[in-house]
């Protein structure tokens, strides 16, 4: 067993590189997502609510299907898309989708009279937005964060699904090709444990500076 780690590790900064870029591009996407529900922008609200609805009642691996084999049969330009492209482009917007629900609960969080205090001083909604609610709303929304990064950090190992060598592919891969299943998925189940146990200690901090802001 303790010869398959070195192995399995070697795989442990896809992984998390994975993670990160899905990461980025679902925060971004889920605040603009966020900010038109909450400003019920014309058209775009109920387009971005038909996309949250499509990927938070679909299952993330059809999804992944769905971009990496159905994507090129209907969009020639990505007919070289390769897995891990399309794992991070269904983690994002997978996420994106759960990420926008709960960025939104926190911007609607924040008290309304500092919308009205913004207005009273002759800020737009768009200024208000990006000066006073959404530096808030993130603090609050921070702790969440880190939750999502954890699940999006275990649904990388659906990626080998899709052919990529990420944790999961290389346990797999040394699991047929030794039979030592019991050892190889015990490897990378440690591994995925002791990553999720360092974000929730972090999570854990963000709480308690939350608690202290809320409390002074």
């Amino acid at each position: 067993m303790a010869g398959l780690i070195p192995v399995i590790l070697r795989y442990v900064p896809l992984t998390i590189g994975m993670a990160v870029a899905s990461m980025a591009g679902a925060l971004v996407l889920a605040a603009i997502m966020a900010v038109i529900r909450v400003l019920r922008v014309p058209v775009l609200h109920q387009v971005s609510g038909v996309f949250i609805s499509f990927f938070r009642g679909t299952p993330l691996l059809v999804q992944l299907f769905l971009f990496y084999y159905g994507l090129p049969q209907a969009i020639p330009a990505f007919i070289r898309i390769d897995g891990v492209t399309a794992a991070i482009l269904g983690l994002t917007l997978h996420f994106a989708a759960y990420m926008a629900e709960s960025l939104r609960g926190a911007i609607t969080g924040v008290p309304r009279d500092q919308w009205e205090a913004a207005r009273a001083v002759g800020m737009t909604e768009g200024q208000t937005m990006r000066r006073i609610i959404l530096p808030q709303a993130a603090r609050v929304f921070a702790p969440t964060m880190v939750n999502y990064f954890v699940d999006i950090l275990k649904s990388t190992s659906l990626a080998f699904t899709l052919g990529v060598t990420e944790m999961m592919g290389a346990a797999q891969k040394e699991a047929a090709g030794s039979f030592r299943y019991l050892e190889s998925f015990l490897v990378v189940a440690c591994l995925y444990w002791i990553m999720v146990e360092a974000l929730a200690r972090v999570q854990g901090w963000l709480e308690r500076r939350n608690a202290r802001r809320r409390a002074a």
